[in-house]
């Protein structure tokens, strides 16, 4: 499994943004540490660039109908 997860150092503990999966539960794991560069910050802007993405994506879409079936022969009727 690979998930990354950004932290903080503070008094030499690492406080994560968010929590790990549940599944990690008793395992030991093993953390890379990469300090913050412009590579690191092109990736938090395309990764902001998706959520803005999906965000407008989301205002424009609704809920189908429980009963909803989709008629592929009806789209290609001449």
């Amino acid at each position: 499994m690979l998930q990354i997860i950004q932290a903080t150092c503070t008094n030499g503990e690492l406080i994560l943004n968010e929590k790990l999966s549940s599944e990690l539960e008793g395992k030991t794991i093993k953390i890379m540490i990469i300090e913050p560069s412009e590579y690191t910050q092109a990736i938090d802007s395309e990764e902001s660039k998706i959520q803005q993405f999906l965000a407008q994506v989301n205002n424009y879409s609704f809920q189908l109908p429980a009963d909803y079936k989709f008629n592929r022969d009806e789209i290609y009727e001449r």
